[in-house]
């Protein structure tokens, strides 16, 4: 039994939940238009309505007395129990639960070619409701049918068996029959019909009728069965509408490798101490392997799906490209076929698009004459210094945890100077990747990608494609030329009582500068040699037209003089190419680039941003130097991006 307490509870539950409930009116041509309308109304799918019919419609004839459908709608709300009680189900758990559809039962009438009247009559699906004998016989009179037997209309009700049953007779005017119009685009991937209704007298098209036209007009693949089965039961008449489609290939994947380290090596951080200083060893910059690791696996190709025309024309698909396997040095392919694993303990690199395992060599001490030069395969940590006329070569990284003096650092990977490095005035540091280092003094440095110091740069050349970032509490430039791609940035630039020269310039790629000076010096030669050779050439021309003949040595030397102006010629049309491309290629670029100092700029410092040129002559605080309308401007200081100024090397690891 239910108290009078439970009584309120429930009654309470029950008046909440009607408040919730919108209900709305929807009507259109046929029932599933007003229920879309109901859902689009209510701003839900159709699986959460719930409606009644108001008024039934009817397609009249020939366009006469034709009535919308018109249903009265509501939002149902899925409920789960929980031990404090019931609540609405969320979307995710809406997902998961099985959604029955309610349908209600229907009533269909056409007349077939053998002049009679059919009656069809379906079930309800789940709590839908069932068609009455009233329903049935409203849709009869709907299509003017009269002479009809009720008492078998009535069994036809009870049944509903979804079968069409003769219930009357009609005059047949084949003149007067419903006709349909197949269009087949030029692709022959779509079909429509548009259905124009029957006359007086004339016949409906049945689902047989509509399946032959369509093979009247090639179509034989992707009939949409189930939707021009109840189509014909209740047609949409002079609307063009759907009713096959053809299957489109798939292509298949290009085959890929899977690598198992990581080959962006832009994203390992760099941390800097509260001392305002680099911790070399906190780097992780190494991918280490060990022997029989699994690096990589090749996902091999797909293959493609074909296609059909609606005409049952197969429409052939691409199989995947294959690639390779990227085999670089000590390394091999598994059993499989697919997977690649390191043969020794080492780092595994990506080196022009090939997998490598390099092993990692040790200099204990300083490289000098005990060690002699270093050329090497991998990676080379020296664990003292680089005495003066000595070369470490690497085609991996080198890492240098004592001091470099005039010597020659060349790294297609990375380079860590721990103390830094004092050229001299001599040497040369090159990497392909990124240097890190305390300090550069009196030193000519190159980088591929970045170069990073924390206590200064002083009188030094220095290339960087990307950046050079001086982070830290000493980091100032003072004197040299440095040069980077997109951006130079320290806490000073400059010097108040030096009187060396500072000279800052970005926005285009080093390498390709440096190259353009080189090709208008080479150019400068070979017009000068070009003018010596052309006024010899002269000379000799005049003193043969006035002796008409030249000595053999003069004759032989005239020849050479006219093969080497050729030549010269040949090769001045070489370099302006060559320039021209590469001016072209600079005007193409995108850097604007800019030069930061977070404390001071010193009168003397020179700006150099793309073609544009500024020589400062007032002393500056906490200032970006840009390019705006093709001149330097001065603005507001803004600190190195943060995935420029602590991005590390790529997963190193000394240990």
């Amino acid at each position: 039994m239910i108290d009078f307490i439970q009584l309120q509870k429930v009654l309470k539950k029950h008046l909440e939940h009607d408040r919730l409930i919108r209900t709305i009116e929807a009507s259109g041509p046929t029932l599933e238009a007003a229920v879309n309308e109901a859902a689009a109304l209510l701003d839900t799918s159709i699986r959460h309505l719930e409606y009644e019919i108001i008024e039934r419609g009817s397609s009249g004839f020939l366009g006469a007395g034709k009535k919308d459908w018109v249903i009265r709608a509501y939002q149902h709300e899925q409920i789960k129990k929980t031990e404090e009680g019931e609540e609405l189900l969320t979307d995710e758990e809406e997902e998961e639960v099985e959604v029955i559809v309610d349908k209600d039962g229907d009533a269909y009438v056409q007349y077939w070619q053998d002049g009679g009247v059919y009656l069809k009559v379906t079930a309800p699906v789940n709590n839908g409701r069932k068609v009455y004998l009233a329903s049935a016989i409203q849709v009869l009179n709907d299509r003017n049918v009269s002479d009809f037997d009720e008492k078998l209309v009535e069994r036809i009700v009870d049944k509903a068996d979804g079968v069409y049953v003769k219930v009357a007779e009609f005059s047949l005017n084949r003149m007067n029959n419903s006709m349909a119009s197949v269009e087949v685009d030029d692709a022959e991937m779509n079909v429509s019909v548009m259905v124009f209704p029957p006359g007086e007298g004339g016949a409906d098209l049945v689902y047989d009728d509509y399946i032959s036209l369509l093979k009247q007009n090639r179509v034989y693949y992707g009939v949409k069965e189930e939707y021009l089965a109840h189509f014909a039961d209740r047609p949409a008449y002079r609307e063009k509408v759907y009713v096959a489609e053809g299957t489109r290939p798939v292509n298949g994947k290009d085959a890929y490798i899977q690598y198992n380290f990581e080959i962006d090596q832009s994203k390992i951080s760099l941390k800097e101490g509260a001392n305002g200083k680099i911790n070399f060893k906190e780097l992780n910059i190494i991918n280490n392997v060990v022997q029989n690791q699994p690096v990589a696996k090749k996902i091999p190709a797909g293959e493609g799906v074909d296609g059909k025309a609606v005409t049952g024309k197969i429409l052939p698909a691409r199989n995947g490209n294959d690639i390779p396997m990227p085999l670089g040095s000590n390394v091999h392919v598994g059993e499989d076929g697919e997977t690649i694993f390191a043969d020794i303990n080492g780092q595994v690199l990506l080196i022009g698009d090939k997998i490598n395992v390099e092993p990692v060599f040790t200099v204990e001490g300083d490289v000098n004459l005990k060690t002699g030069n270093i050329i090497f395969l991998g990676t080379v940590i020296i664990t003292g210094n680089i005495e003066d006329g000595f070369t470490v070569k690497a085609a991996g990284n080198i890492e240098v945890r004592g001091t470099v003096s005039k010597a020659e650092l060349d790294a297609e990977g990375n380079i860590l100077l721990y103390q830094g490095v004092n050229g001299k005035g001599g040497g040369k540091i090159h990497a392909g990747k990124t240097i890190w280092s305390r300090f550069i003094e009196n030193a000519n440095v190159e980088a591929g990608s970045m170069v990073v110091v924390t206590d200064g740069i002083i009188n030094s050349y220095v290339d960087a494609i990307k950046s050079i970032i001086c982070m830290g509490k000493r980091a100032n430039i003072m004197g040299g030329r440095l040069r980077a791609g997109e951006e130079i940035s320290a806490n000073v630039l400059g010097n108040p009582t030096s009187g060396t020269e500072t000279i800052c310039e970005v926005g285009f790629d080093p390498n390709n500068k440096r190259e353009l000076e080189r090709l208008f010096a080479e150019k400068a030669a070979a017009e000068e040699e070009f003018d010596t050779v052309k006024l010899d050439l002269q000379t000799l021309v005049n003193a043969k037209k006035q002796r008409k003949t030249l000595p053999e040595d003069k004759e032989a030397h005239l020849q050479e003089l006219m093969e080497r102006r050729q030549v010269l010629t040949d090769d001045l049309k070489k370099i302006t190419e060559s320039i021209e491309k590469i001016q072209e290629y600079m005007n193409e670029m995108q850097l604007l680039g800019k030069v930061s100092a977070a404390k001071k700029v010193y009168p003397g410092v020179k700006i150099m941003i793309r073609d544009a040129k500024e020589d400062v002559r007032t002393e500056y605080r906490a200032t970006t130097f840009i390019l705006e309308n093709g001149l330097v401007r001065a603005t507001k200081y803004e600190e190195p991006e943060d995935e420029l100024a602590r991005q590390g090397l790529d997963g190193y690891n000394t240990n």
